[in-house]
């Protein structure tokens, strides 16, 4: 009587014939009553195959897995969480408030702990930020690469560290300064996160409410210095609220297609034109003249920085004008560089040229 020997590969493994011949050799004669496993034995091969590659995937998958939960932590992606470079902004207004609400001789441990807290809140408040945005990130060509859209940090990651870092801020300033500049701090995290952020998705007048926030740091260090908040630290506050619409007004005219890629309903967004944007850097740059001019009136600084003052504001009104008439992207470019010359020239006339206290 004839036999069949069948030769079994899994998962490119050849079980050798004599192995098969010793378990699962089978006679061919249909009338043996044996017959009925030569009909089972395919489906028998069948199911040993498909159990192996099974074992095979589930153990790749446990090993991607396992990477996945093991990877490597980056640091860089958590730094860029913070938005290092605004984050250094807010940093330095808050310095110089510090530094012109000062009485006599600067407390440096004192300017330290603000310092310090001040970059946690800040580095919070844009991690949270980043967190609550980040399906609107993914549109947009300028914001697409950063770790939550790309993957680099998982969203509870992002969450955790950003609300640690805000909470550590906040409590290093009520113990280590004072409860005014706490609150303060407290108050830009919850209104650029809860006001300002869910609006910029609703309304055009989100760059406005954007700009209280923006504008509380300088305050911040003011109170930090000396405790409390009167009207020389509330001038810090609209130099700050001012300058910042014509500021962001431009980036917004420049990225104006990734803004409406992200759904976002920027003034340059709803009014492609942009005579409403044109209006408001307008009058922003009209009133940042004047303001400009009150830490002279107010014995803040000397004549130094009201010349300088003066000059610079009325440059940044024309970098302005020039938009209004031309509103080409050339302007705006020149605006924005205008912006960024005009406040640090701006502060630096003001410590230079402050008054003793």
């Amino acid at each position: 009587m004839s036999r069949s020997v069948y030769v079994i590969h899994v998962a490119n493994v050849t079980i050798a014939p004599r192995f098969c011949t010793r378990f699962i050799t089978l006679p061919r004669d249909a009338r043996n009553p044996h017959e009925e496993y030569q009909y089972q034995l395919p489906n028998m091969l069948k199911k040993l195959m498909m159990t192996s590659k099974t074992t095979l995937t589930s153990s790749l998958m446990m090993k991607t897995t396992f990477k996945k939960l093991t990877k490597p932590i980056s640091l860089s992606d958590y730094l860029e969480l913070t938005k290092p470079r605004v984050t250094l902004m807010v940093v330095i207004t808050m310095a110089f408030g510090f530094y012109l609400g000062a009485r006599g001789e600067i407390n440096w441990l004192l300017l330290f702990n603000a310092v310090i807290g001040t970059a946690l809140v800040a580095g919070g408040t844009s991690a949270l930020n980043q967190y609550v945005e980040r399906d609107i990130d993914a549109k947009m060509q300028r914001t697409k690469n950063r770790p939550l859209p790309t993957g680099r940090l998982r969203p509870h990651e992002a969450l955790i560290f950003s609300i640690t870092i805000s909470v550590a801020g906040i409590v290093q300033l009520m113990l280590a300064v004072n409860w005014l500049t706490a609150m303060l701090a407290t108050l830009t995290l919850m209104s650029y996160v809860f006001l300002y952020t869910p609006l910029k998705q609703k309304s055009s007048l989100s760059t406005v409410v954007g700009a209280i926030p923006g504008a509380l740091p300088p305050l911040g260090g003011w109170a930090a210095a000396c405790g409390e908040l009167n009207l020389e630290g509330w001038v810090l506050f609209a130099i700050l609220f001012l300058w910042q619409l014509p500021h962001f007004l431009a980036i917004a005219w420049i990225y104006r297609e990734d803004y409406r890629r992200g759904g976002l309903p920027m003034l340059t967004v709803v009014d492609p034109d942009g005579d409403s944007a044109g209006r408001q850097i307008i009058s922003n740059c009209l009133a940042l003249l004047p303001v400009s001019l009150l830490p002279t009136i107010l014995g803040m600084a000397g004549r130094l920085y009201f010349v300088g003052a003066l000059a610079l504001s009325l440059f940044f009104l024309g970098c302005g004008i020039a938009v209004m008439r031309h509103r080409t992207n050339a302007d705006v470019r020149r605006l924005l560089r205008a912006s960024l010359v005009y406040l640090p020239m701006l502060l630096a006339l003001m410590a230079l040229d402050k008054v003793r206290f």
